[in-house]
Formats: structure tokens, C-alpha cells, sequence
């Protein structure tokens, strides 16, 4: 426990803590008053004030005789007007698409008298465990998440079963945990991937590199639809023309591996990049080497964010629907919270659409 707050209150958030992490789940009986007091050497009656404010609030119940219990978060009280509050747990807040996304999921709760709690796991997966712990502990009526690396599984099942457990629905939207049985919104990144590629590979490019962040299942997705693009054109697909990296190393392996392959032999002379962050960043290796755009190279993008107009030249990409997937996946959430009503498809997905801008053009 903590040392800067009262005593009780470190209790208080110590067992709250084990609620949201699924130790103790409803119906669970916690330890008895003199067991706590033990444990953590506290007073019994500093350990009878943190039960009583955690009985009050609703997360345990005392039965005569018996003991005390962890308590359902009912769904009266999840839809009372006193807290109608659902929770956003993104990967980023500030940049890229997110805030469109957010944007998509605030107006969409505004219009039905909801308010938003967000939260950012910043790529981190001990983050998202604080984050889902903290939105059980405010005792949001609703969750929507972006999972974290959602290509390296979900340490943090446990505690996505306490929100489970405690009757919170929840929607997940970008990408979804396969052990999860949550609904999810996301574009067709298999198809996104594979749109991107053909569409170098109709211009007469037959030498493209992709470059994916393959921790996040979208990138493994478009991953493989550049490779299936490519083998259905006959194009091999060569490991040494596919980049792989990871949310710690975007910053440095694309553009070492870009340069590696522009000073080469047989450069490419188109490339499909995970999104448009990452190619906007690729463009300064690409001006170091004396290339342009597109007349050196071809370069495609993904999201249509805004940083595809953003540049001298102005990105192909494929269109991300941020703030319409943000407002459907907050309506779809209203409407389970409201009337019961669970998504009648399990995945929600969105078609790709290709944007061709000034950044690629026919291979001569």
C-alpha cells in the first residue's frame, strides 16, 4: 500500500484494486475484519472505515453472520442519472487519428446525455491494466478499448473478466482480443493491405517494399494482404522487401532498413507503409538520398489522416473512418446500455477505400 494517503484509504484502494483485478470477484467473500487489520497491520477500526465507505458506495455488501462480499455493479446503478459515464481507453490521446476517433465517440454520447471518461495506455500493456482498474474503480456504465499490441496477446485477461463480471458492457474498436468475446469495429486491414499493393502493382511497380509494425494485429492484417497481393500478381515477396518492427523501434528500424534498401543494388521503387505517420517520417531519409516523390519512388500510405495533406507532396493512402467508427461504436454501446440490445454482428467491418494523391504514379 501507498504511504502518502490516510491509512484507510490505502486499505479502500487496496481492495478496490483487488476487485479490479479480478482477485476478488461478485459474490466473493474477502477476508474478515481481523484478517485485514493483520494483514496490514492496521486498526480495526481503521480497516471497519474503508469496508463501510466500500459497502455505501456499492462494491461490497455485509451479511449478517456470514461475512462481507464483493457486490455486483448493478445495472440500476451503472444507468442511473447520477453516474452515466462511459469509459474510452485508447493507445494514444494526443496525435494521429485518435483525437477524430474521440472526437466520433464524445459528440455521439453528448446527444444522449452521456459523459466520457478517457484514459491512454500509451502502448503499454501494464498501462492498460491501470487503466481498465481505474475505469472499474469509477464505476463507468460502459467501456470501449483499443486493445494494446493486440498482436502479443492479453496479460491483462483477468481483469477484463472483472468488467465481465460486473455486467459493464464493453466494445473494442481498431482490433479485438481473440480470448475476449467482446463485440469490435475496425476497416478490413487484410483487404486495406492488399488495395494498397495492387494499386502499386497496377501502376507497373513490381520492386515494393512494405514496412508494418507488426505488434498491433492491423499491421500484421495489412501485412498480409500486401503479401497476398503480391503472389497473386507473382510477385515474390521476399523477406529482405518486407520490414517488420515494433511500437519501441518506429522511431529507428524503418528508416535504417529504407536507406539499406535505396542504396542498394535493386532499390525499390514503390513502397506501402503501415500508415501515414510512418511514411511521413520515411520522407526524410528518402530527401537525404537526393530521391523524390514520386518520380523516384512511389509511396503509399494508410488512414488517410491529416498528416496525408500535410506535406509538400500529397500522400495515396487508404481512408481510416475515425470519427464515424468512434460515433457507431458509442451508439452500438448506448444502445446495449439502454435496450439490452448486444450488436447482432460480432465484428463490425469497414470496407477500405483507396485516396490516390501525389505520391505515386506509373512506374517508367
Amino acid at each position: 500500500m501507498s504511504t502518502q494517503s490516510p491509512k484507510y484509504l490505502q486499505l479502500k484502494e487496496e481492495i478496490l484494486s483487488w476487485i479490479a483485478g479480478g482477485r476478488f470477484r461478485p459474490g466473493d467473500k474477502l477476508p474478515s475484519e481481523n484478517e485485514l487489520a493483520e494483514q496490514f497491520s492496521l486498526s480495526r477500526q481503521t480497516v471497519r472505515q474503508s469496508i463501510g465507505e466500500l459497502v455505501q458506495e456499492g462494491w461490497l455488501s455485509r451479511e449478517q453472520g456470514k461475512g462481507t462480499f464483493v457486490s455486483k455493479q448493478s445495472a440500476e446503478r451503472r444507468n442511473s442519472t447520477v453516474n452515466r459515464t462511459v469509459g474510452v481507453i485508447t493507445t494514444s490521446i494526443s496525435d494521429y487519428i485518435f483525437p477524430s476517433i474521440v472526437r466520433g465517440i464524445e459528440s455521439a454520447l453528448k446527444d444522449k446525455g452521456y459523459r466520457l471518461l478517457l484514459s491512454s495506455t500509451d502502448h503499454r500493456k501494464d498501462r492498460e491494466r491501470e487503466c481498465l482498474e481505474m475505469m472499474l474503480s469509477h464505476a463507468v456504465c460502459g467501456l470501449i478499448v483499443e486493445p494494446t499490441k493486440s498482436a502479443e496477446g492479453n496479460p491483462n485477461f483477468d481483469n477484463y473478466l472483472a468488467i465481465e463480471d460486473h455486467g459493464i458492457p464493453m466494445l473494442m474498436i481498431n482490433e479485438s482480443y481473440s480470448d475476449l468475446e467482446s463485440p469490435s469495429l475496425r476497416v478490413d486491414d487484410d483487404a486495406g493491405g492488399m488495395m494498397a499493393a495492387k494499386h502499386l502493382l497496377e501502376l507497373g511497380h513490381r520492386t515494393i517494399a512494405g514496412f508494418f509494425k507488426t505488434d498491433d494485429l492491423q499491421g500484421v492484417r495489412r501485412m498480409k494482404g500486401f503479401i497476398r497481393a503480391c503472389r497473386e500478381h507473382h510477385i515474390p515477396a521476399e523477406s529482405s522487401s518486407i520490414v517488420r518492427y515494433s511500437t519501441e523501434d518506429k522511431a529507428e528500424r524503418p528508416q535504417a532498413m529504407l536507406r539499406e534498401m535505396l542504396l542498394s543494388d535493386h532499390p525499390p521503387t514503390a513502397i506501402v507503409c503501415y500508415n501515414d505517420q510512418l511514411a511521413v517520417s520515411l520522407l526524410d531519409t528518402i530527401r537525404e538520398l537526393g530521391l523524390r516523390i514520386p518520380e523516384d519512388l512511389s509511396m503509399i500510405g494508410y488512414d488517410d489522416s491529416f498528416l496525408a495533406t500535410a506535406t509538400e507532396t500529397k500522400l495515396t493512402t487508404i481512408e481510416h473512418p475515425k470519427s464515424a467508427l468512434g460515433e457507431q461504436a458509442a451508439n452500438l454501446l448506448i444502445a446495449q446500455l439502454e435496450r439490452g440490445m448486444a450488436p447482432s454482428d460480432k465484428e463490425t467491418l469497414y470496407p477500405p477505400k483507396l485516396i490516390v494523391r501525389q505520391s505515386t504514379r506509373e512506374y517508367r
